[in-house]
């Protein structure tokens, strides 16, 4: 009987402390939820023009006009078909691409444009998104809109991401009972991205044994990668958005991302290649050598990005915006060219971009350049951001204009610096 009652009082004794561990779990749970949800509302977003000594009024309306000037404009890249749908044009090359409507569909969530979000959106789903076969819920990467036909029916893995992640924003925003449940679209890119496991050469958009976003989900080019396509502010949302089962596995590629932004940026000059291995070293291909071109002038605005979502590698991303500002300040603030190879010399093979095979100092990477003010705050910081305000999207001396890809970078910068580039939370948080 003794013995039974001892064994009554561990037991009893054991319970109780089970109890209590499952009860401060559950508060540890509940606290770290709450900061999790509560971290993303309380991000300050800086108007950097703002610090620079521009006033409101002025910033507003150059940001206005930008995006006036991209999406309704005589020289436009936006262009309706019938009243429900519309698509994003790389005009110069007379096509549709995931990259451009991706980017339309983040430009319109941003800035509360709902019906131009919606009939991009009904664009891409009707003619680039498959509905069946191996390749069901990716994306043609490339249209041709007079004929409405695929260029090709692969996909170019950025735009999924920014698909799914400008879908994510839009439910958040609009909510999903609006006439498209934008959060379910998300999902089903995602839950398709899951199930492709090799069957016909396709693959997830992300190498889930490298956790890094592939050149192409498809072939041999899923074994590499285009640093302009390393996103971690976009891993980190969908790991709060998403919930999918994933989220482990999204946080892990957002730090691999910075981690490859490491590996990937010359040491002195802080250029990266277009293409490169997993590791960061350059990936050349049959067209195209190793360089710094039109793909790397995203980085620092992705890189950008991220500092100003999240600061998990501030001391890092510091050094890098120091090193890429220096480089390009000592070809000149007004002169520095678009291509490069990555110890900064001139390249011998220039990617042609229109009629003329030349470099340019191009509006696209003063842009993008710009967004590192985000993260140096020096100064001198402060003639970047002065630049493209002064910047004209406008045709060049040679009379090349770019309204697409130029156009795009410039209005992401404005929106970038003026702060109005931002996580849309869920209005249920």
């Amino acid at each position: 009987m003794k013995n039974q009652k001892y064994l009554h009082l561990y037991v009893s004794k054991i319970g109780l402390s089970l109890l209590i561990v499952f009860f401060s779990s559950t508060i540890v749970f509940a606290q770290e939820k709450k900061k999790s949800k509560g971290s993303f509302e309380s991000i300050k977003y800086r108007n950097v023009f703002k610090e620079a000594g521009y006033k409101k009024a002025d910033i507003d309306k150059k940001l206005s006009k930008a995006y006036y000037d991209v999406f309704e404009g005589p020289n436009r890249v936006y262009f309706t078909v019938n009243d429900t749908m519309a698509y994003v044009s790389d005009v110069k090359n007379k096509d549709a691409r995931t990259e451009g409507m991706s980017y339309g569909m983040m430009v319109a969530v941003q800035l509360n444009k709902k019906e131009v979000f919606d009939k991009i959106w009904r664009f891409s789903k009707a003619y680039l998104q498959h509905q069946s076969g191996s390749r069901e819920g990716y994306f043609a990467w490339s249209l041709n809109p007079v004929t409405m036909k695929q260029n090709s029916p692969g996909s170019a893995s950025d735009g999924e991401l920014y698909y799914i992640t400008s879908l994510l924003f839009a439910a958040n925003k609009w909510g999903n009972d609006t006439g498209i449940d934008y959060y379910k679209e998300a999902r089903r890119i995602l839950d398709a991205m899951w199930k492709k496991d090799g069957t016909d050469n396709i693959y997830n958009l992300i190498n889930t044994e490298h956790k890094q976003i592939t050149f192409v989900p498809e072939g041999n080019s899923y074994n590499w990668t285009d640093p302009s396509y390393h996103l971690p502010a976009f891993y980190e949302v969908w790991s709060e958005y998403a919930k999918d089962g994933h989220q482990e596995f999204y946080k892990a590629c957002a730090d691999t991302s910075r981690v490859f932004f490491h590996r990937a940026t010359h040491p002195v000059t802080a250029l990266n290649s277009d293409y490169t291995e997993f590791n960061g070293e350059p990936h050349p291909t049959r067209w195209m050598p190793a360089g710094f071109r039109y793909d790397s002038w995203r980085v620092p605005m992705n890189i950008a990005m991220d500092y100003a979502w999240f600061g998990k590698d501030k001391k890092w991303q510091k050094e890098y915006a120091v090193r890429f500002q220096n480089f390009l300040r000592s070809k000149g603030m007004d002169t520095y060219e678009d291509q490069f190879n990555l110890d900064g010399s001139t390249p011998e093979f220039i990617l042609q971009a229109g009629p003329v095979k030349k470099l340019r100092h191009s509006i696209g990477l003063v842009s993008t350049a710009a967004t590192t003010a985000l993260i140096n705050d020096e100064k001198g910081s402060l003639d970047f951001v002065h630049a493209v305000w002064n910047a004209k999207l406008e045709p060049y001396e040679d009379g090349y204009f770019d309204p697409y890809y130029d156009g795009l970078m410039y209005l992401f910068s404005l929106m970038h610096l003026s702060g109005n580039y931002q996580i849309i939370t869920s209005k249920a948080n």
